[in-house]
């Protein structure tokens, strides 16, 4: 019996050791305003390329773009460490996960999203 009893407890630590590690990892997904005012964590940021901004460029080691949300229209300015992607002229939306570093979006990976078949008809 005790031994039913501790092989059930060593379970129900190891599940809520899972679960707590899993959540822990887990990087929320925000607005661009969201974003702007969560200096102290990663999250995921959804957005277009803004047309009005200054056109994408490296900068050093860093791709610059501006992200911008397509329902309230807000604009971030995002420094992706990395190089250009390859079909990031094709691209529909744009995901990052970054955190805030003052003005901008230090991002580490950027996700590219395609328009699908019936966007593209539109």
């Amino acid at each position: 019996m005790k031994r039913k009893i501790l092989l059930v407890a060593l379970l129900l630590a190891f599940v809520g050791y899972a679960g707590w590690s899993f959540a822990d990892s887990v990087t929320p997904y925000v607005g661009i305003k969201e974003a702007k005012a969560a200096t102290s964590s990663s999250v995921q940021v959804k957005g277009l390329l803004a047309k009005d901004a200054p056109a994408p460029h490296m900068e050093g080691n860093d791709f610059v773009f501006t992200l911008q949300d397509e329902e309230t229209g807000e604009e971030l300015l995002v420094h992706y460490h990395g190089t250009k992607p390859d079909k990031f002229d094709y691209d529909h939306h744009i995901v990052e996960n970054a955190n805030m570093q003052g003005e901008a979006y230090s991002s580490y990976q950027l996700l590219n999203k395609c328009p699908s078949i019936s966007e593209q008809q539109k």
